[in-house]
């Protein structure tokens, strides 16, 4: 029985250094979600999108860079014409900006091999990365809903024009970034890169949000449209924080791949030749487009342990996507204690 761990350890060992080898050349686990949405798109995984990593960076190095500059200029006209909507829109691209760099940190983090204490790498700190975002966009939410409450009670007057000329050139600036992540990075699949381009898409929001109050102020001095706008923007800066707050805390609380059907996965298994049952299975999720999983298959006294692992290990990757697998091979004899989880 010990031969056989050590040869499952061996097998797992080995889908790992090959994990760990692409991560090293910047493919990281993050170019496509492959878990399982085609059959045998996993096991492609590893030799077809090498460039997919790298481009990740381009994208949020150019975001960051163009988001800055605006946020900049936002503040600044924010402050001359006396507009909230300007304001919020600024503190957005703030926070944009600070998601966009703890973003690329995160990329460095994530390319750093695994060590004796660290025996995952550091695929996870993206997820915090992510997960920080999320909360950094519901404080500044907070923050504009509250200005804008007490500019209800006394709306100042907005140097409308300017306003609006500032708004157009952030929603350009936020637009061109937006492609240039959608062109270079993973919007989809790559939860640290989406969090970011959620980032993005709010700004882009905010500054059609300042365009509009710039307008019914300029047309009809109606200056409350300044905070109505900003709760606007603020609302949905929530929402966008919301969906990546729950994805994070769902994958820091080993939650299952949602993209990864479990039912499907026990019968796979359990139709394997020589499975008896499957039991103690986990699905969970290190970092985006990497998932990993463990369970027990016991399988018929007569059953060769080595060909049945053989066939967990290639189903599970070509069919799920799977590529990081423990399988642990049981037959009818052994016990082992009651497992808590």
């Amino acid at each position: 029985m010990s031969h056989q761990k050590h040869r499952n350890d061996e097998n797992c060992g080995h889908h790992g250094e090959e994990h760990h080898t692409r991560v090293a050349h910047g493919a990281r686990g993050d170019a496509h979600a492959h878990h399982g949405h085609s059959h045998g798109h996993g096991h492609h995984h590893g030799h077809g999108h090498p460039h997919h990593g790298p481009n990740n960076k381009a994208g949020l190095a150019i975001a960051l860079t163009i988001t800055t500059g605006i946020m900049i200029l936002e503040f600044a006209g924010g402050l001359l014409t006396k507009s909230l909507a300007l304001l919020s829109d600024s503190g957005h691209m703030l926070s944009d900006a600070g998601a966009l760099a703890l973003s690329l940190i995160a990329m460095r983090f994530a390319a750093k091999p695994p060590s004796s204490k660290n025996t995952y790498g550091y695929h996870r700190f993206e997820i915090l990365a992510a997960l920080l975002n999320g909360v950094t966009l519901f404080v500044i939410a907070g923050f504009i809903i509250a200005e804008a409450v007490e500019r209800f009670r006394n709306p100042p007057e907005v140097a409308s024009g300017s306003m609006m000329i500032i708004a157009a050139i952030g929603l350009l600036a936020n637009l061109l970034s937006a492609w240039f992540l959608m062109r270079k990075g993973d919007v989809k699949d790559n939860l640290n890169v989406r969090s970011a381009y959620l980032h993005v898409l709010g700004d882009a929001l905010g500054s059609v949000g300042a365009i509009v109050a710039g307008l019914l102020m300029l047309l009809f001095s109606w200056y409350v449209a300044d905070p109505i706008i900003s709760v606007l923007v603020a609302l949905l800066i929530l929402k966008s924080a919301w969906g990546v707050i729950a994805s994070t805390v769902h994958i820091l609380m080993e939650g299952a791949p949602p993209s990864i059907d479990q039912a499907k996965l026990r019968a796979a298994l359990l139709h394997l030749p020589g499975v008896q049952d499957v039991h103690d299975i986990h699905v969970w999720t290190i970092t985006s487009g990497m998932d990993a999983m463990s369970c027990h298959l016991l399988v018929r006294e007569e059953a060769a342990e080595q060909t049945v692992l053989q066939a967990a290990v290639t189903m599970l990757a070509e069919t799920f996507g799977i590529e990081h697998a423990t399988v642990q091979i049981e037959k009818a004899g052994l016990s082992h204690p009651e497992l808590k989880v």
